[in-house]
């Protein structure tokens, strides 16, 4: 049976690849596609909800999936392990539905971002340097931000960054000095670079198209249905080795 879904944000780049997708799957079907003049209860008509939208309006999608018991795959940008946190209650009180949170549906971008947190121990110097095209509204963008609070995590401290007061050395994250770049020309890419004594280790991953999202959305709605409680991050979904569900 065909699961129904409706798409926040739907007629964004995102949301129309989206839409796209589902419409192309056999165990999925698109029953009603919101963009911005729409009213955010048409999403009820759906089994599940997806929410591409805009860091301001995403939370009230949230509220209104858990009110109503609907399970919901969120891909907007801004939710940093801190507003994650913040929605943790509302989650908990809604046992019975899914939440999936994911910055980055690049299966490449959830494999760079693991292998970070892998390097991140035995490096003191970290920094993260993030490109975008010009029409990306947020800085940092969400996989870098994701990236730095990984890499604070799996060091059990902030990475010192020396003279952090100074607004060239970007936003500090978890310790980690993140670079926005915001440029034409540009889809994504971000570097997390490592330095030592005498060495330096960089993790780069670019993403070249839109089409390397497709396998982690449809990852991402198909692990939905079955899913209860929380789930952060592409790299649960797929299962990589050494990660966990939350």
């Amino acid at each position: 049976m065909s699961i129904s879904v409706a798409v926040v944000g739907a007629s964004g780049k995102l949301g129309s690849l989206v839409c796209r997708l589902i419409s192309e799957s056999a165990d999925f079907h698109v029953v009603a596609a919101l963009g911005s003049s729409s009213d955010l209860s048409e999403a009820l008509a759906a089994d599940v909800i997806v929410d591409v939208s805009l860091p301001s309006i995403s939370r009230k999608v949230l509220e209104l999936a858990l009110a109503n018991e609907k399970s919901i795959l969120i891909g907007t940008s801004g939710w940093s392990a801190e507003r994650i946190t913040s929605v943790e209650p509302l989650i908990a009180a809604h046992p019975e539905v899914g939440v999936i949170f994911i910055s980055n549906f690049s299966l490449g971008s959830a494999v760079a971002s693991y292998l970070a947190t892998l390097a991140a121990r035995h490096f003191d110097s970290i920094e993260i340097i993030e490109a975008h095209g010009v029409h990306k509204v947020d800085s940092p963008s969400g996989t870098a931000v994701s990236t730095a609070e990984r890499i604070a995590k799996a060091r059990d401290a902030d990475v010192p960054a020396p003279h952090a007061d100074q607004r060239a050395r970007g936003q500090l994250v978890g310790g980690v000095p993140v670079h926005s770049l915001r440029m034409e020309g540009v889809v994504a890419k971000q570097d997390v670079i490592f330095g030592g004594e005498g060495e330096t280790v960089t993790i780069t991953h670019t993403t070249l198209s839109d089409r390397s999202y497709e396998a982690g959305i449809m990852a991402a709605l198909r692990a939905l249905p079955d899913l209860k409680g929380k789930l952060v991050g592409l790299d649960r979904v797929i299962n990589i080795k050494g990660t966990r569900r939350e």
